[in-house]
């Protein structure tokens, strides 16, 4: 009788184990965060994983410090293995900087390499800055800058010491504007952050997870002017400088309504944007990213901003595959899948590297399709 009741408790066992792991993982399910909650997809549909772009492509928007021969060497091996044919360091700097940084990536590659200058700002309080700036540009530029960048601090916290904010339109930058109209060179400009981050932090908020982990791209209206009034003056300045052109970073922060930046395209003929970063919101409306890249095609630059070789492919993957469903590489940016716009070809050379070797002097085109 005993030995029976043992062996009844042994076949018992396993069931008992088993309702444990069950109410184990229920208990698991019911406590899992955000974060921690990162689902698979069982969808089974064509996928074309895209290594290598269809055409040279150039990157309008990136950022090297670290210029070492050997760094370089490495770009240089990477940029091959994805067809990556001409790379904009916007990080050129101004003066001693500028030089050394053409340099050592345009003195060992000439053809590969395109450095754009920035400002300084350490006698933006002395009268006269405007004009100063634009001497030092004008210099950067015969020691080998092909453009200039402006850096998202100017229009949101750039203040004079009288904590006046640096409006984006202000007169004081004009003589700047005006001289890379003269230098037929482009500006790539960062103008605010993406809206959502002006909004309040809360269960609306479709950028949440990102300002969760990084509290500190909150744009309140206390520290912050409104994303509206940087617009407005964005396009003012874009209207008092007909004769420059502008690439506007992150599709100009309407990449969630292409209505508004076709508007923008069509009131602004100097404005151009570039693709950096928001590659989320083209893939999230691939209907309406497609027809409006189409539309747009001379208005549109590849960038990429967060150098990282291995990400270049999901760019490949939406604009030139019809796949479906695409998990995004950096989830703070986007916890929806996104989807193929299979552009046409002559499009994806516009946008790959012909509308940048129209804005950008001295680009070597060579190598690229005709």
């Amino acid at each position: 009788m005993k030995n029976r009741f043992y062996l009844f408790s042994l076949s018992y066992l396993p069931a008992v184990m088993a309702i444990a792991l069950i109410s184990s993982a229920t208990a698991i399910a019911q406590t899992l965060t955000y974060e921690e909650y990162d689902p698979k997809s069982t969808l089974i549909v064509p996928e074309h994983k895209t290594l290598r772009s269809k055409f040279p492509f150039v990157d309008i928007h990136s950022h090297h410090s670290t210029l070492t021969p050997e760094y370089v060497d490495k770009l240089i091996r990477e940029m091959d293995s994805i067809n990556l044919q001409v790379m904009v360091n916007l990080s050129g700097g101004s003066g001693e900087r500028l030089k050394n940084t053409v340099q050592a990536m345009k003195g060992r590659y000439p053809d590969r390499f395109v450095v754009f200058a920035n400002l300084t700002f350490d006698d933006l309080n002395e009268p006269g800055y405007g004009k100063r700036a634009a001497a030092r540009l004008d210099q950067d530029f015969k020691n080998g800058a092909q453009g200039l960048k402006i850096f998202k601090n100017y229009g949101m916290d750039l203040k004079y010491k009288t904590g006046a904010r640096v409006k984006v339109d202000d007169p004081e930058f004009d003589p700047v504007w005006d001289k890379c109209a003269e230098l037929k060179i482009p500006v790539l400009i960062h103008t605010a952050e993406p809206s959502a981050f002006f909004l309040p932090i809360d269960k609306n908020n479709e950028r949440w997870l990102e300002l969760k982990q990084f509290p500190q791209r909150a744009r309140p209206p206390e520290k912050y002017p409104p994303f509206e009034t940087l617009m407005e003056e964005r396009n003012r300045m874009l209207a008092k400088h007909p004769g420059t052109r502008f690439i506007l970073a992150h599709l100009g922060y309407h990449g969630n309504d292409l209505g508004r930046l076709g508007r923008l395209f069509d009131t602004y003929p100097n404005a151009y944007v570039d693709i950096a970063a928001v590659l989320a919101e083209l893939g999230r409306q691939p209907y309406t990213a497609r027809d409006f890249l189409i539309k747009y095609q001379d208005r549109v630059l590849f960038g990429k901003d967060i150098y990282e070789p291995s990400e270049y492919t999901q760019y490949f993957q939406v604009m030139e595959t019809r796949d479906d469903y695409i998990e995004y590489y950096r989830r703070r940016h986007a916890f929806w899948r996104i989807y193929g716009l299979n552009l046409p070809d002559d499009v994806l050379k516009k946008i790959y590297y012909r509308n940048a070797a129209k804005l950008v002097p001295g680009m070597k085109t060579d190598k690229f399709p005709k």
